[in-house]
């Protein structure tokens, strides 16, 4: 199966000035670029004066906020890529599956999905209804559409969903520790899972597409939840999914980045999505896990998160150590292992980018 799709590289030119999008292709960069997950939130005070009036779901919703946090938090830490604000569960509401966040619990699904009859009624029809994450997307672009001062065009990424983790959400109702109710579905044979997964490709390509076209230069799949299966499984019920995902999404000419947690295992079996670039999580590392991949692949990553609570020369070694293992090689994008968490301190992660950035050809 092919690795990298040529469609992506032919049909995105106004990617071709971007460091960020010539790693994802693994083309030649003049250094390593660097972006973090969750760059833009609870730990950064600018993001926490904006929670104080709008609720999460409000950011999401209105283009002018979700772009304002976006934009700021790419710019305060120099990062090569600015993610999109915005929420994995979104594209549920379309769906007809109303879900709200809860303090102390995060998102909570009120009615989960368990049965055929409610996965059949599902709609497939509403994903225009999420067009104000491509107006928030249009006015970061706008904002960065001059190259910076080392003359290089920031990387906008868009994101959504991988369709196994956005199905345990639904079927769950909320997080889970072993993923019963999920499996469950997963494992039946009346029809539920393939037509669960062929609804939720089709209103996540439909969103992926307005992403694009608003000036995503890259589009992210995040499968959260995917460490929580076993390879087989995986293979069984979700690789194919995926991958139709992954193609489509590339088909609409922009490379995909596809991230999991807990995935070192399932590694080998993601790049068969042909996925552009892999995320890893600091679980295993950088070296080994590219190994794995023999190399024909992009990789992202992979400090831990929790390192950047550290003393900044122990935050400093980890990043030399993650860099040595990528030894140069085209097509590694320095990340964290998983997202920032909260009371991270601002002047540490300033800092990680800054040591990335001066650390000459990747």
């Amino acid at each position: 199966m092919q690795q990298t799709n040529p469609t992506a590289i032919q049909t995105a030119p106004q990617t071709a000035g971007s460091r960020f999008v010539r790693a994802c292709l693994r083309q030649p960069v003049d250094r390593t670029p660097v972006w973090l997950l969750r760059q833009a939130g609870r730990y950064m005070p600018e993001y926490m004066a904006v929670r104080k009036h709008h609720s999460l779901l409000d950011i999401c919703r209105t283009p002018d906020i979700a772009s304002e946090v976006t934009i700021t938090a790419a710019e305060r830490l120099g990062v090569d890529a600015a993610i999109i604000f915005a929420d994995l569960l979104l594209p549920f509401t379309p769906m007809g599956l109303d879900f709200e966040f809860v303090n102390g619990e995060g998102p909570v699904v009120h009615q989960p999905i368990r049965t055929l009859e409610q996965i059949q009624a599902l709609r497939t029809d509403r994903a225009d209804e999420l067009n104000y994450v491509a107006h928030a997307i249009e006015k970061v672009v706008k904002h960065f559409k001059a190259p910076r001062p080392d003359g290089d065009q920031l990387g906008i990424i868009g994101f959504i969903g991988a369709p196994f983790t956005l199905a345990s959400y639904m079927i769950e109702g909320s997080g889970s520790r072993n993923y019963i109710e999920a499996k469950k579905l997963m494992y039946s044979t009346d029809g539920s899972w393939p037509l669960l997964m062929e609804k939720l490709i089709t209103v996540l390509v439909a969103y992926a597409q307005q992403q694009v076209e608003a000036g995503a230069d890259v589009i992210q799949i995040f499968d959260s939840w995917a460490g929580a299966l076993s390879v087989p499984d995986y293979r069984q019920y979700c690789l194919a999914p995926t991958t139709e995902l992954v193609q489509r999404v590339q088909a609409l000419g922009v490379p995909v980045i596809y991230f999991g947690v807990d995935t070192a295992s399932l590694l080998p079996t993601m790049r068969e999505t042909g996925a552009d670039v892999l995320g890893l999580d600091w679980r295993i590392p950088l070296d080994e896990a590219w190994s794995t991949l023999n190399y024909r692949v992009a990789v992202q990553g992979n400090l831990d998160p929790i390192t950047l609570f550290a003393p900044q020369d122990i935050i400093k070694t980890r990043v030399e150590e993650i860099l040595k293992a990528a030894a140069g090689r085209p097509g590694h994008i320095f990340n964290l292992g998983h997202g920032i968490v909260p009371a991270t301190p601002v002047d540490n992660v300033i800092q990680l980018v800054q040591w990335i950035k001066e650390s000459g050809k990747s």
